[in-house]
């Protein structure tokens, strides 16, 4: 049996899998969706020990799927270096990734960091950023734009400001980077200049709102499956 751990992004929570979830359950797999939290002065080092202390309690024996999505990629490769035994593979969607000491302002443009900054500004300890809406995540059916806004909340700034530390040892792991499209940054470089396998798949930044069905078939092969990722690489899963 596969255990996959699905690590929500920035601004959302554990709610955000919760389309996906059934899907994988009904496939015979488990699934744990660690909370990061929203409140408190929290870092990327705080979120990375969150999702490590969620890989020690998967069953031991089972080949088990690091999942994280958007900010979430740099959260579950530093997880992943501190407990490198536990985990089998590294699926990122739509994930900022990148080598030991960068931090997500570090990939991401001056644009969204000047951005980021000036709404951290705006609130009222300046050290949470507000949500953004849900057209900023590729949302825009009127339903799930209303779903999504009420669960949204504010995320911490040093989240985005603190380096990875990495050791190498997540380096040994392989992994997977899907990235959505129409594409709103770089992930698929991101993934590639790791050396994973880079996958498209058709869909916004938010897919496993959107689009939960592709999204779960796809991590259903990744575990058991090489042979049908390899012939979809570069393409759109439907």
């Amino acid at each position: 049996m596969t255990t996959y751990v699905l690590v929500h992004g920035a601004w959302h929570g554990p709610w955000a899998w919760d389309r996906v979830v059934p899907l994988l359950h009904a496939a015979g797999a488990r699934t744990l969706t660690p909370d990061l939290g929203a409140s408190g002065d929290r870092g990327l080092h705080h979120d990375a020990g969150t999702v490590a202390a969620a890989l020690d309690t998967a069953p031991e024996g089972e080949e088990l799927v690091l999942v994280g999505h958007s900010y979430a990629g740099l959260v579950v490769r530093e997880a992943a270096d501190l407990r490198p035994r536990a985990v089998d593979r590294l699926v990122l969607v739509d994930g900022w990734a990148g080598p030991d000491g960068v931090s997500m302002f570090g990939l991401a443009p001056d644009a969204f960091v000047t951005a980021m900054r000036a709404a951290a500004g705006t609130s009222g300890d300046r050290r949470h950023i507000p949500a953004p809406s849900p057209a900023a995540f590729g949302v825009v059916d009127a339903v799930d734009a209303a779903w999504l806004a009420e669960r949204l909340v504010p995320q911490a700034l040093r989240t985005f400001t603190e380096a990875t530390r990495l050791s190498g040892a997540v380096d040994r792991i392989p992994g997977t980077a899907v990235h959505c499209r129409p594409a709103a940054y770089p992930f698929d470089r991101f993934g590639a200049a790791l050396g994973y396998r880079t996958l498209a798949l058709d869909g916004p930044h938010d897919v496993m709102l959107t689009d939960p069905v592709p999204l779960a078939r796809l991590l259903l092969d990744v575990p058991g499956h090489p042979a049908a990722l390899q012939e979809q690489e570069g393409g759109s899963l439907e």
